[in-house]
């Protein structure tokens, strides 16, 4: 794994440990010795970890440019964290671009432990909203995601898509894709789908996907509701990230 900073190649090892916390995404962490010479200067900015105890803050530094807390590393880890000692993170968002061998990580490093599983069903798929019917299918896809509720994707040949209005701006997860969005009547981002989806999941592109807490849909005829502790952490745009790298066959 590789961490590009101000045009140069800021840290570079094939020992990168990713950390999983509840609620966060993946944190690569480098050994300081993989960290460019000069790289790394030390700050007096101290916080706490409230699992992994003090950790120390440094600008990261290439050439003229300088950011500070771009880069952190805890001091005091307790027995069960013995193994980030003497590694080093680096703020996602500050850096230019982070790499596995020769394709850009986008988002956020990868979970391992993230699972998505697509299923072709015959389950009847209605979505209706004051009356109107907006889609109508017995052929849905199922995808089941690490952590989410079931979503559920239909062709555009079942949807009235003269009822949609494709909404501003899009969103981008790193297991699927660049996401776009569509109001109906006046619903903000009821509706969305993949229109490239990432080759993982091919399957789902160009279908789309209905919020059950905006619309009515129903499954078999039972209405769905929007599942408890379904929030996904906002994640901004990466810095300098063109659509070429977050398009399917995304080696650069």
């Amino acid at each position: 794994m590789r961490v590009r900073f101000a045009g140069e190649w800021i840290a570079d090892s094939e020992d990168v440990v990713l950390l999983h916390e509840a609620g966060h995404y993946p944190v690569a962490y480098f050994p300081a010795s993989a960290v460019a010479s000069g790289g790394l200067e030390p700050m007096e900015h101290t916080t706490r970890h409230r699992d992994l105890g003090p950790t120390s803050w440094y600008t990261v530094r290439a050439g003229t440019t300088a950011i500070p807390r771009a880069a952190w590393q805890h001091t005091e880890l307790p027995a069960h964290a013995e193994l980030l000692q003497g590694l080093v993170a680096f703020a996602w968002r500050a850096m230019d671009a982070f790499y596995e061998e020769d394709e850009r990580v986008v988002g956020h490093a990868a979970d391992p432990y993230h699972r998505i599983d697509i299923r072709q069903t015959s389950r009847h798929l209605t979505v209706r909203h004051q009356g109107r019917v907006i889609a109508d299918s017995a052929r849905p896809l199922a995808l089941y995601e690490s952590g989410f509720a079931p979503r559920w994707y239909v062709s555009r040949a079942d949807v009235d898509t003269s009822a949609l209005t494709p909404a501003e701006g899009q969103t981008f997860c790193p297991y699927k894709g660049m996401c776009s969005y569509w109001d109906i009547s006046g619903l903000k981002g009821a509706v969305w789908g993949y229109e490239d989806a990432w080759p993982e999941v091919g399957r789902i592109s160009g279908m789309l996907s209905f919020e059950p807490d905006k619309v009515e849909v129903r499954l078999d005829g039972a209405r769905l509701q929007p599942e408890p502790g379904q929030a996904v952490i906002a994640h901004g745009a990466d810095r300098d990230l063109s659509t070429d790298e977050i398009a399917p066959g995304r080696t650069q």
